[in-house]
């Protein structure tokens, strides 16, 4: 592809990625894959929300809001540079793709199932590669310096040009390799979103691999974070376990409470647990003469919405039981938890714990992103604000934004204890500690490393690393008695 394609949509009402796929297999152009199927049907749902989805209008800035606002004699003598404009993605924006993989893995191929097969709603859909769209946007940046001169945002009016072209952009070889395209990528990204653009792309690497070891690498890690938090990550690598199953492409971790939260849980769970030799049934265990039901188990995995297991008076004993009986948790419908909810908070802290400690598998569908988990963005920017005002946090411009800084916490403990001593919502160090090592756990829980580890994967020996990895989990389960 040399340039854009912008092309008017004429699908077939109901016709998806699936029927396409389908049609393809018995005709004879493809060969029926299990792990390819599974990547289809993330095609395919989101395919059902473009379904459904009505992208706002367009509206172009003008050249004057653009430029930066005049400070005030306070801001000038403090040195303290006047808030950003607001560009926040509309909350009914269905959560893109972001497909990567090796040559030969099928990205072309299912690009176009994807494409091919937009529903008609759709009025307009533009498909370029990625290399061919940066160079028409610096083409157009370019273009805006010499008309109106550099002291303005260009980048948010040449977003509003190419919004204007679809409301699905699909992204063929992803990538970024240079430093001009690296400092302006976040900002255009997020910018296209703001206006209803749905993004689908294709990468040869994971994003946390893009612009590796470039010039300002920290500059575009806002970038990586925007694409992990907006688009759902999919790896196209087929890699399966000693029953030949192939693992789901999908992280462990699924947000929003979307059309595709609930088939992300059922792969998850058929993968994790034995559906074949256990078909999915309820489950009874006791605890001190209280019973404790489990919705849906098979083999060691069991299945709880959260209202189920943490809405319910449940305490330490109950987990440390389910632990000794399982070693996969599916947990759906989690909510974000404000000072609101902070028992449920409490008790699904104590619930990471204990699926942590006993080195078990988790896997969660969630309305909001983990580290919105135990606190909102509202929240967040408040304990900012008194961090700033005491000092202990950097000053605005120094950050992307609430998002990131709230991602940042999933890493980096120290950082996490310092925003919430910021915040009034915890009630002493004992607990702010609790709310951050459970952030810090979630995120090595969502490791690839955690996840496959003792899964019997091929790549990593098959039967004999699964049943080295079961001796393990033997010895716990015997420490605990």
């Amino acid at each position: 592809m040399t340039g854009f394609s912008v092309t008017f949509v004429a699908n077939p009402d109901g016709w998806g990625p699936c029927d396409e796929y389908n049609k393809r297999v018995k005709s004879g152009q493809l060969r029926d894959d299990e792990h390819q199927r599974t990547i289809v049907q993330n095609l395919q749902d989101l395919h059902d929300m473009l379904a459904e989805y009505q992208a706002p209008k367009v509206v172009h800035p003008s050249i004057e809001s653009l430029r930066p606002q005049p400070q005030s004699l306070f801001r000038s003598l403090f040195h303290i540079k006047p808030p950003k404009a607001q560009t926040n993605v509309p909350p009914n924006l269905p959560k893109g793709l972001y497909m990567y993989g090796d040559v030969g893995s099928g990205k072309t191929m299912l690009m176009d199932l994807f494409y091919d097969t937009l529903p008609h709603n759709i009025s307009s859909k533009t498909r370029i590669h990625f290399h061919n769209f940066m160079h028409d946007v610096h083409k157009r940046l370019h273009a805006m310096k010499m008309d109106h001169g550099t002291d303005l945002d260009a980048v948010s009016y040449v977003a509003a040009d190419l919004a204007e072209k679809g409301s699905v952009l699909c992204f063929d070889e992803f990538q970024c390799t240079d430093v001009a395209d690296a400092m302006i990528l976040r900002s255009l990204l997020k910018a296209l979103m703001f206006h209803g653009v749905v993004l689908v792309t294709t990468s040869n690497r994971h994003p946390d691999d893009l612009y590796k070891n470039g010039i300002q690498r920290a500059s575009f890690i806002p970038c990586i974070n925007l694409l992990k938090t907006r688009l759902r990550v999919l790896n196209l690598d087929s890699t399966t376990d000693y029953r030949k199953i192939p693992r789901p492409p999908s992280g462990v971790y699924h947000h929003p409470l979307d059309k595709a939260a609930s088939s992300h849980a059922n792969r998850w769970f058929e993968f994790l647990g034995d559906v074949k030799r256990d078909p999915p049934h309820k489950a009874i265990h006791e605890v001190w003469g209280r019973e404790i039901e489990v919705p849906k188990a098979s083999g060691k995995a069991a299945m709880f919405p959260f209202k189920e297991l943490i809405g319910r008076a449940t305490g330490a004993a109950d987990y440390l039981e389910l632990m000794r009986s399982y070693d996969a948790f599916i947990i759906t419908d989690v909510p974000g938890m404000t000072h609101r909810e902070r028992d449920w908070a409490r008790r699904f802290i104590t619930f990471i714990d204990a699926v942590y400690e006993s080195r078990s598998k988790l896997v969660l569908t969630t309305a909001v992103p983990l580290f919105q988990l135990f606190m909102s963005p509202e929240e967040i920017g408040e304990a900012l604000h008194h961090g700033r005002q005491k000092g202990s946090v950097k000053h605005e411009e120094e950050h992307e934004g609430v998002d990131d800084v709230m991602r940042q916490m999933m890493d980096d403990l120290g950082m996490n204890m310092q925003m919430l001593k910021n915040s009034n919502v915890f009630t002493g160090d004992e607990e702010r500690f609790a709310f951050s090592r459970a952030l810090s756990r979630l995120s090595e829980m969502g490791s690839q490393d955690w996840v496959e580890r003792g899964l019997g994967m091929e790549h990593r020996g098959g039967l004999h690393e699964k049943e080295g990895w079961q001796r393990v989990r033997s010895r716990w389960r015997e420490d605990s008695l």
